[in-house]
């Protein structure tokens, strides 16, 4: 898995990229993206050809009566896209966010997953 953007070059526009642990065992991979401010409904997750793209908009609305004067944070958008192996299954995605915390299971197809081979004697 390799992270690129939508014509093929290293991810860049005005968004932020978020932190993300990607961890490989036997079964496939698991992504973990730190997504604070980001809700359920300011994420958009999609795979289109080989590419896992991660979108997410942070919505920390201001109290009532007040408004935004300072922000440190260089864009309210994170951002990462990242080229998906032939070896793992796109079809069988699973994701869970909690606590701006987003957490992406990706297994691989049936045929890349290792395999003990039963030997007979005779």
């Amino acid at each position: 898995m390799r992270e690129r953007n939508s014509k093929g070059a290293a991810a860049r526009d005005d968004a932020m990229q978020p932190a993300v642990d990607v961890i490989e065992d036997a079964a496939g991979i698991t992504l973990t993206a730190d997504l604070p401010g980001v809700p359920k409904e300011g994420l958009n997750l999609h795979i289109e050809a080989d590419q896992l793209t991660i979108e997410g908009e942070i919505r920390l609305p201001a109290p009532e009566g007040m408004q935004l004067t300072h922000r440190e944070l260089p864009s309210p958008r994170f951002r990462r896209v990242f080229t998906l192996s032939k070896e793992l299954d796109p079809e069988r995605v699973s994701a869970a966010l909690e606590n701006g915390v987003l957490r992406l299971r990706i297994p691989r197809v049936q045929q890349a997953q290792p395999r003990r081979i039963r030997i007979d004697v005779s």
